[in-house]
């Protein structure tokens, strides 16, 4: 962490202040461009991490721009947290969770329980479970498992459904969804 003196600013205070007049500025929601309309102007990621006690609360997208360092944080958040392994997370996986997350109306942050997951981290949970593919979308950095308590499995998978932007998978019993920028498709209960 970078310490503070006076009149320097570090990088998260130098987004911060950027996020912050960039949101007075937006245009209204009606004119959101891109594939993912429910997206917004806007992008923005809040998500918490359980396994790391982690929290990321970030705008990486503004009016057509993607912003480097701000998803460059997200890709260290949504890492391989057995083996700190991180990997670029498709950027069109990011929009479906930013989309999911605004028709979803809520203020509570993700909740992820994987993001990137790595050869070796995907063959043991494979060892363990049945429901951990093979040649899994968590290995391209295409996929996000999800949870949102104020939220059920039902709706978030619903509204992540009507993005019309790749799998989405519902996972009741363990209480979160899948989505990921892979073909369309849809499965679980």
């Amino acid at each position: 962490m970078t310490n503070r003196t006076s009149g320097s600013m570090t990088r998260r205070g130098l987004l911060t202040a950027f996020a912050a007049t960039t949101i007075t500025a937006a245009p209204s929601f009606a004119n959101a461009a891109g594939l993912l309309r429910g997206a917004g102007d806007i992008r923005k990621l809040k998500m918490f991490n359980g396994r790391t006690g982690e929290k990321i609360d970030m705008i990486y997208w503004v009016e057509g721009d993607y912003i480097k360092d701000a998803v460059d944080e997200i890709n260290y958040f949504m890492r391989d947290w057995r083996n700190d392994q991180v990997r670029d997370i498709d950027l069109r996986t990011l929009d479906i969770m930013a989309a999911t997350h605004n028709m979803l109306d809520s203020s509570e942050p993700y909740m992820l329980i994987s993001g990137y997951r790595s050869p070796a981290t995907n063959a043991m949970l494979r060892s363990r479970s049945s429901g951990v593919a093979k040649n899994s979308r968590h290995l391209l950095g295409e996929a996000a498992d999800l949870r949102l308590s104020s939220r059920s499995v039902n709706q978030i998978a619903s509204a992540a459904r009507s993005c019309d932007g790749g799998g989405v998978g519902r996972y009741s019993s363990s209480n979160f969804v899948h989505m990921d920028c892979g073909p369309v498709r849809t499965w679980g209960s």
